[in-house]
Formats: C-alpha cells, sequence, structure tokens
C-alpha cells in the first residue's frame, strides 16, 4: 500500500520502442542504467516494472514480506524507520514500510521489488507516458499495489558501487539533421557556455537557459520526426533536449543529438543545476 505517494511517482519499464509511427513516444524509465540495476538486484528480469520517484520519494507498506532495491538519486532509505543500504538488495518484513527520502543528489530513485510490480499494462507497457497520459497513473496515497509472483531466480549482484552525480555536467553532442541552420555564432554560443536546468524540464524533455543561440529561420520547417536526445532550437534561441516521453514530430529544427550515454544524467539534472555541451567526434568542420 502507498503510505507516501511522493510529488511526482510513476510505474516505468522499458517503454514501448517501435510505436513512433503510430505517434505514440517510447516512454519508458529515464534512467536506463539505474533501472536495470535496480531489477537485477532484486533478480528480477531487467525489463520489470519498477516505481521511479521525483525528488522527494515514496513510501510503501508491504502486506507480505519483499525483497527491494532502491538505486538511482543517492537518498536516505529506511525500512520500519532503521537506515537501510541504497543500492543493495533490502528485505522488508512482513507489515514492515519502506521509506525512500529526498534525493540528495541527482533527481529520480527506482525502487524494484522481487517479482515486479504488477499494474495493468497499455500497449504493452506498464510505463506511464505523461505527455500522453498513456499507462497506469501516478500513485496516490492509499493505493494498493499487487507484486507478481517471487522468482527463483538470485540476483545476480548483491551491491552496486555509487557513481556521484555532480551539479554540473558534460554532456557530448552529435550533429543534428538541422545542424545548418545554426548561425556560425550560434554554434560558438552553443559549446561555449554553461545551459541552466529551467524549472519547467520534465519527463518530457530539458528546458535550458542561457545566452540566446542564434539560428537561421529564414523560411518555415515544416513538422519533422524527434528521437530521445533531439535538441531543439526554439525561435526564442532557447534550447529543449528531449526525453523518454518526447513528442514524435515536431516543428522547429533539431540541431544536435545528445550521445546515449548521458540519458543517466539527464534523468538526474535538476532545476537550477548548469550542463554544458560539448562537441562529438562526429560533429566536423563549421558553418561556412
Amino acid at each position: 500500500m502507498v503510505v507516501r505517494p511522493g510529488t511526482l511517482t510513476t510505474f516505468q519499464d522499458s517503454g514501448r520502442p517501435g510505436m513512433a509511427h503510430l505517434g505514440v513516444p517510447r516512454s519508458g524509465a529515464l534512467d536506463v542504467v539505474n533501472f536495470r540495476l535496480a531489477n537485477r538486484l532484486v533478480g528480477n528480469e531487467t525489463a520489470n516494472a519498477v516505481l521511479e520517484t521525483t525528488y522527494d520519494g515514496v513510501a510503501l507498506y508491504f502486506s507480505s514480506s519483499a525483497l527491494v532495491a532502491v538505486t538511482g538519486a543517492l537518498a536516505d532509505v529506511r525500512v520500519n524507520g532503521r537506515i537501510a543500504e541504497w543500492a543493495m538488495p533490502l528485505y522488508v518484513p512482513r507489515g514492515g514500510t519502506l521509506d525512500v527520502g529526498t534525493a540528495k543528489a541527482g533527481l529520480r530513485c527506482y525502487v524494484a521489488v522481487a517479482g515486479g510490480f504488477q499494474v495493468q499494462p497499455v500497449l504493452g507497457s506498464r510505463s506511464r507516458d505523461v505527455l500522453s497520459g498513456l499507462g497506469p497513473e501516478p500513485l496516490t496515497e492509499g493505493q494498493i499495489v499487487e507484486i507478481g509472483p517471487n522468482s527463483t531466480r538470485r540476483p545476480v549482484v548483491d551491491f552496486a558501487p555509487y557513481l556521484p552525480i555532480y551539479s554540473s555536467t558534460l554532456i557530448s553532442v552529435h550533429p543534428g539533421p538541422r545542424r545548418n541552420w545554426l548561425s556560425k555564432r550560434g554554434e560558438q554560443d552553443l559549446f561555449s557556455q554553461s545551459f541552466q536546468v529551467l524549472p519547467q524540464s520534465n519527463r518530457i524533455g530539458l528546458r535550458l537557459g542561457g545566452q540566446r543561440i542564434e539560428g537561421l529561420f529564414d523560411e518555415e520547417l515544416a513538422s519533422e520526426a524527434v528521437a530521445w536526445g533531439a535538441v531543439e532550437l526554439l525561435p526564442s534561441g532557447e534550447i529543449v533536449v528531449f526525453l523518454a516521453d518526447h513528442p514524435t514530430t515536431g516543428g522547429y529544427p533539431v540541431v544536435g543529438v545528445i550521445d546515449e550515454t548521458s540519458a543517466g544524467l539527464c534523468a538526474q539534472l535538476r532545476s537550477g543545476e548548469t550542463v554544458t555541451f560539448t562537441r562529438s567526434r562526429l560533429w566536423r568542420g563549421t558553418i561556412d
């Protein structure tokens, strides 16, 4: 049972890949590495549904004993009020409470339970898509959530080293299909400054503020397909980096695409923190 749902706690799995042609975003866990790790720590298949919290965690009451694990953002984890380990398998006894506190570093925690959380899938996934509204609703206080049958598999790992998440992050960017819509000055400014994560950021995308990026908007761009990691340049000169719940099409030029190794970093950036872009090896030459 959900004792404290937190600001935004959603069910997430590996999402709905391959449905963009139907207008359905991929969605799924934002921090894929920590999502898979949480499942591995409790012996689940890596695609089992978990809980993805946002900043202030979640508290759950268990009517039967369970094996759980918490990964992602660094936060205090307690079982029946006693401090417990982060990123390790934890035993919660029957009638026990798991409490994941406010994130100290990073933004999103992943809570896995042996057997996985059992909610009704939509289009083959239990992920909540905040843009389209597909998938199970976010957690609410008093909600009863079923757990699947515990697998006979033993966890393949018993602990996981923690990689600190810093407030200033360097992210590699590949050239996008509309790179030529950047002016020469715009390209320089894209890579020579630190951008601040704005409060409007969410699972759909990171909204970044900084010095205006100069673009060449001499013609109107028809809507085009966009993918995870697309760096979209708005007419205002602001930047949006699309994340898991992004729309399948967009009407502004995609001037870059962030490297997939930065997915976890983007998932853990908080409002007010900074990010700096660096050219990938694929970014060649200059704009004439």
